[in-house]
C-alpha cells in the first residue's frame, strides 16, 4: 500500500538520526514530521544535551545543503540574508547571499543576538523568500529552519518577538537523557563520532514527494472542527492572555496529517491531533498575570484544555 511505502521511508530516516542521538525517538520523530510538513522547529533546552547533533544529523540523513550560524550579539540581518556588492568590472552590483541559502538552516543559540538580527529570519520563515535592496530572491526547496535556543532568562539571551515564535510550527525540548541512554551515549562516544554513523537515506526530491503525499492525507470534517475547538478554548480561556492564533491553527492540522503519514494511515484521527498539540501550542499562548501568581505553567493549561475539548468519535480502523 502507498501509505505503508511512505511510513516505511519516514520510518528509515528515523533510524539513520537515531544513530546519533541516542533515547529521543520521540523528539526525532516530531522533528522529522516538521521538516516534512514544511514547518520550522524551535528547540529550547539547556547546553549540551544534542540539540545541534540532532539537526547535524538531519542534514546527513536527509543529504540537505545545510548552513550553521552561532548567533552572537554582534551578528547582523546581512550576514543571514546576504547583501549587495558593487562590482567595478560589470559596474553593477551583485548579489552575494547569506548563511541562510541552504535546505536545511541551524540557527543556533537564536535568542542571543538582537531582535533586529532575529528579525530577518521572519520574511525567510513565512514566505521562503529574501528580499535584500528592493530584491527578492527564492530560498531552495525544500527549506526548514531548526533553531536553538537556551531557556528564557538565562545570561545574555533576548526573548524572541511573538511573531517570530508564531513562525515555528513546534517547540522542543530534549532534556536530560535517561541513566541507561547517558551509558550509551559513553559507549558511542568511545567508539567513534556518531554523527559519522548516520548515512544518506534521503534527498530533496524525496522530501518533497513526502511533503506532497502528507499534503494530501484525508481530514474529516469533524476532524477539522476539533481543531478549531481547541484552538478557540486557548482564546477564552481565563487563564491565557493571548491565545493561538489561526497560523497555529493551521499548523495543528498540517502536522497531524505528518503523525497519520508516520503511522501508516492515509487519514487523520483526534488522537494525532491530542497528540502533538502541546508542543504545536505551548510557545503560541501567552498566560495571564493570574496564571502566572497560580504557578501554573504553559503545559498544564494545554493539558487542561485538550482534557476538557471533546474530541469527536474517530477512531482508527
Amino acid at each position: 500500500m502507498e501509505n505503508t511505502y511512505y511510513a516505511k521511508q519516514i520510518n528509515d530516516i528515523v533510524t539513520e538520526v537515531k544513530k546519533a542521538v541516542i533515547g529521543k525517538d520521540a523528539i526525532i520523530i516530531k522533528t522529522l514530521l516538521a521538516i516534512l510538513c514544511k514547518g520550522h522547529i524551535l528547540i529550547e533546552d539547556i547546553p549540551g544535551v544534542g540539540k545541534t547533533t540532532m539537526a547535524l544529523a538531519f542534514s546527513k540523513a536527509l543529504s540537505l545543503e545545510h548552513n550553521r550560524m552561532q548567533f552572537t550579539p554582534d551578528v547582523l540581518p546581512s550576514d543571514i540574508t546576504g547583501f549587495s556588492v558593487f562590482n567595478k568590472a560589470k559596474n553593477a552590483f551583485e548579489f552575494r547571499p547569506g548563511v541562510a541559502f541552504c535546505n536545511l538552516f541551524l540557527a543556533d543559540e537564536i535568542n542571543r543576538t538582537s531582535s533586529k538580527t532575529q528579525s530577518a529570519l521572519l520574511e525567510l520563515m513565512e514566505e521562503k523568500n529574501i528580499t535584500v535592496d528592493g530584491n527578492t530572491y527564492k530560498l531552495p526547496e525544500p527549506y526548514t529552519v531548526i533553531a536553538t535556543q537556551n531557556p528564557i532568562g538565562s545570561a545574555g539571551t533576548h526573548n524572541l518577538p511573538d511573531s517570530q515564535l508564531d513562525r515555528f510550527m513546534i517547540k522542543l525540548s530534549m532534556g536530560y537523557p535517561e541513566f541507561e541512554d547517558e551509558v550509551s551515549i559513553l559507549k558511542a562516544k568511545y567508539n567513534a563520532a556518531p554523527l559519522e554513523k548516520v548515512y544518506s537515506v534521503a534527498n530533496a526530491a524525496i522530501i518533497m514527494e513526502l511533503q506532497e503525499y502528507i499534503a494530501s492525507i484525508y481530514v474529516d470534517d469533524r476532524v477539522y472542527e476539533y481543531i478549531v475547538r481547541l484552538s478557540a478554548a486557548t482564546r477564552n480561556h481565563p487563564m491565557i492572555k493571548l491565545g493561538v492564533s489561526p497560523r497555529g491553527t493551521l499548523a495543528l492540522m498540517q502536522i497531524s496529517k505528518g503523525i497519520a503519514a508516520a503511522m501508516g494511515r492515509d487519514y487523520v484521527i483526534p488522537d494525532d491531533v491530542s497528540y502533538i498539540c502541546r508542543d504545536v501550542f505551548e510557545h503560541r499562548i501567552i498566560l495571564s498575570s493570574k496564571a502566572k501568581l497560580s504557578d501554573l505553567s504553559e503545559e498544564a493549561v494545554i493539558n487542561e484544555i485538550i482534557k476538557s475539548v471533546k474530541a469527536p468519535g474517530i477512531a482508527e480502523s
